[in-house]
Parts: structure tokens; sequence; C-alpha cells
């Protein structure tokens, strides 16, 4: 691909690739498989023989399990060439429990291979890979974690049907920024970078992070072949309305989150206030039941004077 293919469309016409729609547009057409392949890849760390050299995109439905949740298909479901069976969701807000969703999304992959009258020999690994724009495991910097079935002691490997990915973009930012990360030698990074460009959340765009990626292009024909499709779709008169309306379900999704969060934390720093209240009129009855003044209850009880008299008159003390 030529060095033209590259020429800019202003950056802040750029979608933001964390929205599943502009995901999807990206990595989950079958024009852009080889991108998709690559990407796989770098996710997967599969190098060599390992490598995964051709998909099959499928479509599958999964949800509804909470309301209001998405009930559509799946961002990416993708068979490869040895029939290992690849889910990639990319979740722009922490609406669910991402662990028991992606164990569930998993389960439901994994069934769907057995067809009556199949063994369970035939049963191929399933993986998940759940792309996050929040943080997941407090407990570690870690970016991008793996799981699988491991024993509890001697910690070997149950069986590959299992394999669980988690990529917190946050933390990948949060690296880069720090420069702990070297995009040119780190063909993950680079590509987990590139979702990380547009903001939208924020409305900004890391244009230094953009430029770096785009130098890095001019060697890389699948992050080129990438970048283009990415300023295709972004100015597609058939994407953008489709782009803008998901774009604004997801926020005003996240809004209600935020807002849900808050009243929560809202009504137990009220709840505590409250239960800290009846705690100071049981503590000030039992003062005042041993005869000692108001004024000593009001100050060990934090109650004015008037609520101490208005406790005793209804205690009926003289």
């Amino acid at each position: 691909m030529s060095k033209k293919a590259l020429m800019r469309i202003p950056l802040e016409k750029l979608m933001d690739l964390k929205i599943d729609y502009a995901f999807k547009q990206l990595f989950g057409s079958e024009k852009n498989k080889a991108i998709t392949i690559v990407f796989l890849n770098a996710i997967l760390k599969r190098t060599g023989r390992d490598t995964i050299k051709e998909v099959t995109f499928k479509n599958i439905e999964i949800g509804g399990e909470h309301d209001g949740d998405k009930q559509s298909r799946l961002d990416i479901l993708v068979t490869t060439q040895d029939d290992h069976h690849i889910n990639v969701e990319i979740q722009f807000t922490n609406k669910y429990d991402m662990i028991k969703r992606s164990l569930y999304y998993w389960a439901q992959i994994h069934n769907d291979q057995l067809e009556s009258g199949i063994s369970y020999i035939h049963l191929n690994p399933t993986i998940t890979v759940n792309i996050l724009n929040f943080n997941l495991f407090p407990k570690t910097d870690l970016f991008h974690t793996t799981f699988h079935l491991y024993e509890d002691e001697e910690k070997f490997r149950l069986d590959d049907q299992l394999e669980l990915h988690f990529i917190e973009i946050p933390k990948l930012l949060k690296q880069w920024k720090a420069q702990l990360l070297n995009p040119w030698d780190d063909v993950l990074a680079r590509w987990l970078l590139l979702l990380g460009i547009v903001d939208h959340r924020n409305g900004r765009v890391y244009e230094e992070l953009y430029k770096e990626l785009e130098e890095i292009a001019m060697g890389d024909e699948h992050l080129q072949n990438a970048f283009a499709s990415w300023q295709e779709i972004s100015v597609s008169p058939e994407s953008l309305p489709a782009y803008r309306a998901r774009l604004k379900q997801v926020l005003d999704d996240e809004a209600m989150v935020i807002e849900a969060k808050y009243r929560e934390e809202a009504a137990l720093v009220h709840g505590k206030e409250l239960g800290s209240q009846e705690t100071n009129i049981k503590t000030a009855r039992n003062f005042l039941g041993m005869g000692i003044d108001i004024e000593t209850v009001a100050k060990g009880t934090g109650l004015s004077l008037e609520e101490v008299k208005a406790i005793k008159e209804k205690m009926n003390l003289s």
C-alpha cells in the first residue's frame, strides 16, 4: 500500500474503536480478515506453526440475561483453521459482572459445538477475549491477563478447553504514558494502542500516539491497512448514522451507570448518618436516665441542646 493511503482526515472525525459498532466494522468484516488474523495472533501470542492462518466469521445470538442488554450478535466470533472458537467482546462501560458474563458467554459458545450424537472428545478449545474500557483487576498492573484451568497445588493445566483473556485499556494507556511500552517492538501493544487513540468519553484524541503508530504503520502493512480502513469507515455516509446512534446509546448507558452508582453511594452515606443519629439518641437516653445534665449529654453525643431537651421531655424526666 502506498503512503497516500495514510492521508489523514481530521483526527476528531475518527470513530472511537472502543465503541462496539466501530470495532466490529474494522475487525469483524470479511474484507479486513487479514487484519483480524494479525490482531488475534498478537493477543493470543501465536507464533510459528501455531499461528492462526485462516478464520471463518460466525454469527450467534447470545445475551438478554440482563434487562437492557444488547441481546444481539456477539461482537466478533470466529472459527480458526484448527476449529478453535474465538469470541472477542469489547465493553465500553462496566455495566455487568464481567468475569461471570465472560464465563457465561464461553459456556454458551462451547456448548454450541455439541450436536446430537457427537462425543465430547470432539469438543475444541473455546477462547474469549474481553477488551475493556475500564479497570477490572485492582490487584495487578498488567493490562493483559490470561486465565486457564489449573490444579490448585501443583499448578498444572487441566486442559486447553477454556481460555479467557482480559485487556484493560486504561492500564495500557497508563503504561504508554509512563513510557513503559514500546509499540515499535511490541506488536500487541501497537494494535491495542490503536484502540486507545480516540477517547470519546472524555472528548479527546491522543495525537502523539496517533503520529507514533502512523509512523510504525509505514513499515507494517497490516497496521497501515487498518489505518486506511479506520479512516474510510469514519467518514462513510452508510456507517456514520449507525455509529453516532450507538455512541449516544453507549454514553447514555454509562451516564446511567454512574448516576446509579452515585445514588447507591449517597444512600449508603445517608444510611450511615441515620444510623449514627439513632445511636446518638440511644446514648442520650441512657445518659439522661442516669441523671446526667443536659449540657454534658449534648457534648457527649454531638446532639444539640434542643434535641437533648426534646428527648428528655419524651422520657418524662423532671
